[in-house]
């Protein structure tokens, strides 16, 4: 008998848990317009959501009329500068690739006159200038490079240090417009 209690509970127990997993978890409520901006708004007189939608999309047109800033332009044009500041330092490393042998030829060149002239032996002195030609023209490119590299990370910075104050001016506008129409915003 408790064999059979035991599998009948067993068995209740696993249709009743297949019965919870197979209903649907309820839908998340759909962003609203200043959620997607990482600003908080909280109707203060009771502005149903949506009407708090319309004057989100009302304040949103406001702001961006009175900043000359379109968030949604200026995230997709931050991408783009990150993008274009990679490739800006893709091309730096990759460029003085064959320096060494440049500088090794004209090293060369240089020590062979040297050498016939101070030990009629142009081969040894060849020899000398091409090393020291190489040593010397990598050095200059490798700082040449770091130099080019931190220039390119700057501009970069710069430029996303300028999105930023422009969408936090943005937000401030847009903060303003809906603080006017009695909702408390914190960004």
């Amino acid at each position: 008998m408790t064999n059979k209690l035991t599998f009948a509970l067993a068995l209740c127990t696993a249709w009743a848990g297949a019965a919870v997993a197979q209903t649907p978890a309820p839908a998340a409520p759909p962003k609203t317009l200043a959620a997607t901006l990482n600003v908080y708004v909280f109707p203060t007189t009771g502005q149903t959501p949506q009407q708090q939608s319309t004057d989100e999309a009302t304040c949103y047109n406001w702001a961006v009329q009175n900043t000359g800033t379109d968030p949604f332009q200026l995230q997709k044009q931050a991408q783009q500068q990150a993008q274009q500041t990679e490739q800006a330092k893709q091309q730096v490393a990759q460029s003085g690739q064959g320096a060494g042998i440049k500088g090794a030829v004209g090293g060369a060149a240089v020590g062979a006159l040297v050498g016939e002239i101070a030990s009629d032996d142009a081969g040894k002195g060849a020899a000398y200038g091409a090393a020291a030609g190489a040593v010397i023209s990598r050095r200059r490119t490798k700082a040449a490079k770091a130099e080019a590299t931190q220039q390119v990370e700057q501009q970069g910075q710069q430029a996303q240090q300028a999105t930023a104050e422009q969408i936090a001016n943005f937000k401030k506008a847009f903060s303003v417009c809906l603080e006017g129409n009695k909702y408390m915003v914190k960004y």
